[in-house]
């Protein structure tokens, strides 16, 4: 279905979301239009990719602060940075929206949808979407990809009789959140990056 008056599409049935959130001032806008809309996020914080640790913990305190102010289910992933770098082993001097970065958003997408069948949660999606910064079809690619991996190895014939989790591709810099990020940034005096996150983002 489509929400009156928006750009945004949510699929019939979603009422509860496994949202993953890559920072505080990227999640905070998209958070508050699904509760406005009746739709229940439980916030995912798994960004591995992040270095040095001390900006990963600013970050990751930032991303908590802002789910216990508004009362919503925050989960903490795992910093496995070493296996981060296994996984985009070889893509060190790719490019920012390059082959890393798909890579970099499949491996943290894939842990997501992997949660999500864990806890049972239908629907998972991503704060990387709404970034200005990310190639939007590289964001909604990896989800999908990663859809796609945890219904392959599960071993049953149909996703739509699975119960498995389903990746909500969606452009989250519609109907003025890109703005209201910003407010919302102003408003928590969010800690504001200035780079990617991980030690190839900084070195660009």
């Amino acid at each position: 279905m489509k929400c009156p008056t928006s750009h945004i599409i949510v699929p019939d049935g979603l009422d509860r979301v496994l949202l993953h959130a890559c920072c505080a001032p990227c999640s905070s806008a998209i958070v508050e239009w699904l509760v406005a809309h009746n739709i229940e996020p439980v916030i995912y914080y798994y960004n591995p990719n992040i270095y040095p640790l001390e900006e990963y913990e600013i970050r990751k305190q930032e991303s908590k602060r802002h789910a216990e102010s508004l009362g919503i289910k925050w989960i903490d992933g795992d910093y496995a940075h070493d296996q981060w770098r296994q996984a985009v082993c070889g893509l060190e001097h790719e490019p920012e929206r390059g082959k890393r970065c798909e890579q970099c958003f499949y491996h943290r997408l894939l842990a997501t949808a992997r949660k999500a069948q864990e806890l049972g949660i239908p629907w998972f999606a991503t704060t990387l979407a709404s970034s200005r910064w990310k190639n939007l079809d590289q964001v909604n690619a990896a989800g999908l990809r990663a859809q796609s991996f945890v219904f392959e190895h599960s071993g049953l014939l149909s996703l739509s009789d699975s119960g498995l989790p389903r990746f909500w591709a969606q452009n989250w810099r519609k109907d003025g959140l890109q703005d209201r990020r910003n407010a919302l940034l102003k408003q928590y005096n969010f800690y504001n990056q200035r780079y990617c996150g991980c030690e190839f983002s900084f070195r660009e």
